[in-house]
């Protein structure tokens, strides 16, 4: 037998042959790429749950906008404050007849003062969350600079004869890279006072501010509280989130007058409310009851 005839058994073997190979092939490829493609989607970045905010508070125009608001508006209230001698911004702690006590401010210094988005660009860059030590490094290191308006108004109020207090939550360790870190930007240092109130500097001075706001009001009249988190007011700030809203609602005539805000979207009471303050609970858990508590829209 010959022609065509002849060879169309061994062509549809030969055929046969030819895409059983090409099949395994291309499995094999397939199953080499899979990881291939798994590697390619993890060459970005992991996701951190603070990047649009970090993003936001140190490339915007806008971040730099509403600071500068707030510290335009907290100069106007300033000069109002000192000539209405019933003025005060510690309505809890300024007892007793303080109407002629010198006049001073509480002002928070992280966020408030202080730009330290660079260790929050570190955490995100790292995938990190907050941890003391490393941040008693950043500290150390003496690289936060000034929010947009907080020097100028720190020196006008200082130019006034108004003593600045920074009530903050850094720690005595942090104390000292804290006051030269804020000297050699030109903040006011409270000359033979002592100005820096840090976090359990003294026994009963905790995370909650009230007890050196107290502090302050026996011998000053505080005239203004400026910070970026509601604890930087109310030591309610702890409470779940239907007791931070009624405590902001029963001090809702004092935002914007004796209590100036500013924005910090970063990190704070808001972010950790959720999860009613919680640090043990594992970031999954955390970013759930975030989740959870979120009113949307049900979608098309």
């Amino acid at each position: 037998m010959s022609g065509p005839e002849a060879r169309a058994p061994g062509n549809k073997r030969e055929e046969t042959m030819t895409m059983r190979f090409v099949r395994a092939l291309s499995l094999g490829l397939a199953v080499l790429a899979t990881p291939l493609a798994a590697a390619h989607a993890q060459d970005g970045p992991p996701p951190h749950d603070g990047l649009l905010a970090t993003l936001w508070m140190q490339r915007s125009v806008e971040y730099k906008a509403s600071c500068l608001a707030a510290f335009t508006l907290a100069r106007i209230r300033l000069d109002q404050a000192l000539a209405d001698a019933k003025w005060t911004a510690a309505p809890v702690e300024q007892t007793g007849a303080y109407e002629s006590l010198p006049p001073a401010i509480v002002v928070d210094v992280d966020e408030t003062l202080l730009d330290n988005s660079a260790y929050q660009v570190w955490m995100i860059k790292a995938d990190q969350t907050f941890d003391s030590k490393t941040w008693t490094k950043f500290v150390s290191a003496q690289i936060s600079t000034a929010i947009p308006g907080a020097l100028e108004f720190a020196q006008y109020a200082d130019a006034k004869g108004v003593k600045v207090f920074y009530v903050t939550n850094r720690s005595g360790e942090e104390e000292e890279p804290t006051r030269q870190n804020m000297a050699k930007l030109g903040f006011p240092m409270g000359g033979n006072v002592d100005t820096f109130l840090m976090a359990r500097e003294r026994p009963e001075w905790g995370s909650a501010k009230g007890t050196r706001r107290a502090h302050v009001a026996k011998d000053y009249r505080i005239l203004l509280s400026i910070g970026d988190n509601f604890g930087d007011f109310d030591d309610a700030y702890r409470g779940s989130e239907a007791e931070r809203l009624a405590a902001y609602e029963k001090n809702v005539a004092r935002w914007g007058r004796e209590w100036i805000m500013l924005p910090n979207p970063s990190y704070g009471s808001f972010d950790t409310a959720p999860y009613m303050h919680d640090f043990k609970q594992s970031r999954a858990v955390q970013r759930k009851a975030k989740l959870d508590v979120l009113q949307g829209w049900q979608g098309p």
